[in-house]
């Protein structure tokens, strides 16, 4: 069993234009500010037969919000994960390059997925993986940098077609 006990989203969810963009163009997901249990969905991999177990708490202090993720990620009756999940209203700008997140947790490994107009099937997704440290860092993951769950979809996923973002801790 991994425990996952520490992962904080902090402040922000963004899309980026691109990590060395000139356009500078940002779509700001959530800021964690207020009313975020209401876009965002937590679940488990027990809508799949799993036993993994978890939470998620929005957070404001002097310093931050931030949604914070914590849970028992088991990989026992084909499960391993837990995650929280943000549906978007409008699907991303074409010029939007990427995720930045800013991150802190418990040293471990965990990962954005995106679903987009092609992942059909629950277990379709793009996903691309980021390492936190106990202290606040920015994460920027490119789109090129997520992998396709499966050979049927598109080998990068395009802005335009993102439907939702999620942080996972998974495996």
């Amino acid at each position: 069993m991994m425990r996952a006990p520490g992962l904080f989203i902090a402040t922000a969810i963004i899309f980026i234009s691109s990590i060395s963009s000139s356009v500078g163009q940002t779509m700001l997901i959530d800021d964690f500010q207020s009313n975020s249990e209401q876009r965002w969905r937590f679940f488990a991999d027990t809508v799949m037969g799993g036993v993994s177990s978890g939470n998620v708490e929005f957070k404001t202090t002097d310093d931050a919000s931030y949604a914070r993720l914590t849970g028992d990620v088991s990989t026992a009756n084909n499960g391993g994960f837990i995650q929280i999940r943000h549906e978007l209203e409008t699907a991303p700008s074409k010029d939007i390059r990427g995720v930045r997140l800013v991150v802190r947790g418990n040293n471990q490994r965990y990962f954005v997925h995106l679903r987009t107009l092609w992942t059909l099937l629950p277990w379709q997704y793009y996903q691309a993986p980021y390492d936190v440290s106990s202290d606040w860092q920015e994460v920027r993951i490119p789109l090129s940098s997520f992998e396709r769950s499966g050979k049927l979809l598109k080998k990068v996923p395009t802005a335009t077609s993102i439907k939702s973002v999620a942080i996972v801790a998974f495996g």
